[in-house]
């Protein structure tokens, strides 16, 4: 084991460790799980550069902090954070990986996600920061949608496979985004807090059902989009049953907010053209770079094809409007 790893988790500890494990490389960090006089604590160490790591563990420390004093304990509490080395010491959560969703683990899903918006109400939020790529409007929706076709668009003569599929997300983005899309923004009382990445495929299935990990990306948003990503998201692959049971626990958590529906049904379709746009970050060098890094090692011209598959699979779905059925 790298002994600076060793003293770093020694020092977040405060106290001696008896072993330091490397559990998983992920898209974004290092996991460690620490051992210290009959204890366990997760060492995570946020990779990428400077101000992205940064971003990515002050969001996570600062979100479990703020839950974990309203007593919510579906997650890991938050003990130490190392700034300069970019790290966080969390207590460790003892589970499985939390795999394709049952119907109960939709139910829990919904609980949670009740509690996040119950917790908007709460004085000490309005000190958390807004979610990575915070939607609070369809200018701020097609303005993220741009900016990522930009972005994919600058490799497309590396990548000449692209050209189609981006031509298509183009111009059914202006389809149902239309130029001088609304900028006006979801009022405060309308927002929820929300991972931002939440499902399954970030949970673990612990004695006491599910927990909830990775709140790198966690702060306020509009809850349209937590429940749009749900629907959408390739790591959680909801058949349309699963789609409705989500759909319909999760709207009778935000319905009290009158306009949800009405936003929901307008764009919930662009989200997953937005998620296409996502799993195509693999085309993207700094991305792969980062992938690499953190350890999830991959054969890239095979991931990328796979994941051109899923893209074109999602535009589809978008095109013919099938977000919950």
């Amino acid at each position: 084991m790298d002994e600076n790893v060793v003293a770093l988790a020694a020092r977040l500890a405060g106290r001696a460790v008896e072993s330091v494990e490397p559990v998983r490389g992920g898209g974004n960090n290092r996991l460690f799980r620490v051992r210290s006089d009959g204890a366990a604590f997760a060492l995570k160490i946020y990779a990428g550069n400077a101000r992205d790591s940064r971003e990515r563990y002050a969001r996570e420390f600062a979100g479990l902090s703020f839950l974990w004093r309203r007593g919510e304990r579906r997650i890991a509490q938050p003990l130490a954070l190392d700034e300069g080395e970019r790290a966080g010491l969390y207590s460790w959560l003892d589970g499985g990986s939390g795999g394709a969703a049952s119907e109960a683990d939709l139910s829990a899903m919904c609980d949670f996600a009740r509690a996040l918006f119950d917790a908007r109400l709460d004085p000490a939020a309005a000190g958390l920061a807004e979610a990575r790529e915070a939607v609070f409007s369809p200018a701020d929706l097609a303005a993220q949608l741009a900016m990522r076709l930009e972005r994919l668009r600058r490799v497309e003569d590396a990548h000449p496979e692209l050209r189609p599929l981006l031509a298509d997300i183009a111009r059914e983005v202006g389809r149902r985004l239309p130029d001088g899309a609304a900028a006006d923004p979801l009022p405060p009382t309308a927002r929820t807090l929300s991972p931002s990445d939440f499902g399954t495929h970030n949970a673990l299935r612990t004695t006491r059902g599910l927990a909830f990990i990775d709140f790198e990306y966690f702060g306020w948003d509009d809850p349209v989009k937590l429940v749009a990503d749900v629907l959408w998201h390739p790591g959680m692959a909801l058949e349309a049953s699963g789609r409705q049971k989500f759909f319909s626990e999760a709207a009778d958590v935000y319905r009290v907010e009158p306009g949800f529906m009405p936003r929901f049904e307008r764009e919930a379709p662009v989200y997953g053209l937005r998620w296409a746009l996502i799993v195509l970050n693999e085309f993207l060098p700094e991305v792969w770079q980062r992938r690499l890094a953190a350890g999830a090692v991959d054969d890239a011209p095979a991931a990328r094809a796979r994941q051109l598959a899923k893209a074109a699979h999602l535009v589809e779905r978008a095109r013919c409007g099938v977000v919950v059925a």
